[in-house]
């Protein structure tokens, strides 16, 4: 018997052109597994043309309802939603994201089987899949993009505006660094290993962080930082890594040593419930307070980053952030913290951004939706079941999903 698994048309507006997995390794797939049958949707949306899947030989169709799996990337809409199925995509429900209750619902009430790609993870807790690599690679582009702009030195063309990230790399020849520039990144997850990635082509070198404080009049150099290295234990200045873990509101932040002495902050970390805010709207008042470029690739609104007040768009990325009167002004108004806070940045660069997410798909999904599910990874990640439940693990959104049918059915959905 074969396997029908679909790759659904993104229909989410703005409209998302990355994909779960492109032409060649749908190509690779078939050939991978002959029980399996992979199909695309038709689509005018996604990076990648019908004609390309046709030309890779995988079958392009209009009605995928005879697939048994049905994989996509962003939020599926209610309407576009068909029972009995197992879908795998981002749904953005299991954090009780209110705009996406009624979502969660619908699912429900189809009687679908959903397995969120965001708490897909190994046995120890690390996630198998995600976008954040090229979050941290596109992130950092922009840092650099607002930079020239902010200081006047340099233009570079948007991501989304190059073909793929050959180009936007080509792009980055002409970033100019004056040789008092001193940068700062956190983050070393993918996130921040992407923008690592990023932070080798421009012509800066790297230095450890205590190197980094210990010569304030050192330029063209940056510094990546690890949870030690802006956080303390409140008592003594101590750190320890398990306990910080464990118990993170013992701790206090001492980032602001770092934004004393650097003109561009890149933000890729994660921020962990509990956790010291980095800095505060107060910290930014400072009179030694240096910082004046912010890229907020985490992208956590009014939180840890305290200049991040809202999100930015790929249309609109930058923003300032006026400190004394803590609004958001023009990205190079006088005074004001120029700040970069795009909470899509992988859709600027889908063609790498897709093949990337592809890779991992195969590796480290796909087989386990084939082949079986040995270790329960995917059973960890299924938030509802075919039966027209909540999975036992996820029975905490209960409330959530009421809210979510009572919202259906006041607009006549259900």
């Amino acid at each position: 018997m074969t396997l029908k698994i679909a790759l659904i048309r993104e229909g989410k507006t703005p409209p998302d052109k990355r994909v779960a997995l492109t032409p060649e390794q749908a190509r690779r797939v078939n050939k991978r597994w002959p029980n399996v049958e992979v199909v695309a949707e038709t689509s005018h949306v996604r990076k990648f043309s019908d004609e390309e899947y046709r030309a890779a030989g995988v079958k392009v169709v209009k009605d995928v309802s005879d697939c048994d799996i049905l994989i996509g990337v962003k939020e599926v809409p209610v309407e576009q939603l068909i029972a009995d199925k197992t879908y795998l995509f981002f749904s953005h429900t299991f954090k009780l994201q209110p705009y996406n209750a009624k979502l969660l619902a619908a699912i429900i009430e189809k009687r679908i089987r959903l397995i969120d790609y965001e708490i897909i993870k190994e046995p120890h807790g690390k996630r198998l899949i995600g976008f954040g690599r090229y979050a941290g690679v596109v992130g950092c582009y922009n840092a650099w993009r607002l930079f020239g702009l902010r200081h006047r030195l340099f233009s570079l063309k948007p991501a989304h505006e190059c073909h793929d990230r050959v180009e936007m790399e080509a792009e980055l020849r002409k970033v100019i660094v004056p040789e008092n520039t001193r940068v700062v990144l956190t983050g070393f997850g993918r996130v921040g290993n992407g923008a690592r990635e990023i932070m080798a082509l421009v012509p800066m070198r790297e230095v450890s962080p205590e190197h980094f404080l210990a010569n304030p009049s050192e330029g063209g150099v940056f510094t990546h930082l690890e949870v030690q290295h802006y956080n303390r234990r409140s008592t003594d200045g101590g750190f320890d890594k398990s306990e910080f873990y464990s118990n993170p509101e013992g701790y206090e932040s001492s980032f602001t040593r770092f934004a004393h002495l650097a003109d561009m902050y890149i933000a890729c970390h994660y921020f962990g419930e509990g956790a010291p805010y980095l800095y505060t709207r107060e910290d930014v008042r400072h009179p030694d307070w240096r910082v004046q470029v912010v890229a907020d690739v985490s992208c956590d609104v009014d939180g840890p980053v305290a200049s991040t007040l809202r999100a930015s768009t790929i249309a609109d990325p930058f923003y300032g952030y006026d400190p004394i009167n803590e609004t958001v002004v023009e990205y190079d108004a006088p005074g004001a913290i120029s700040v970069m806070a795009i909470d899509n940045l992988p859709c600027e660069l889908p063609y790498n951004a897709s093949e990337d997410f592809g890779e991992e798909l195969m590796k480290h999904v796909l087989p386990l939706l084939i082949e079986g599910d040995r270790d329960g990874i995917l059973e960890g990640a299924t938030q509802t079941l075919s039966s027209g439940a909540l999975a036992p693990k996820f029975a905490y959104l209960a409330e959530y999903v009421a809210k979510g049918r009572k919202e259906l059915q006041e607009k006549g959905l259900l």
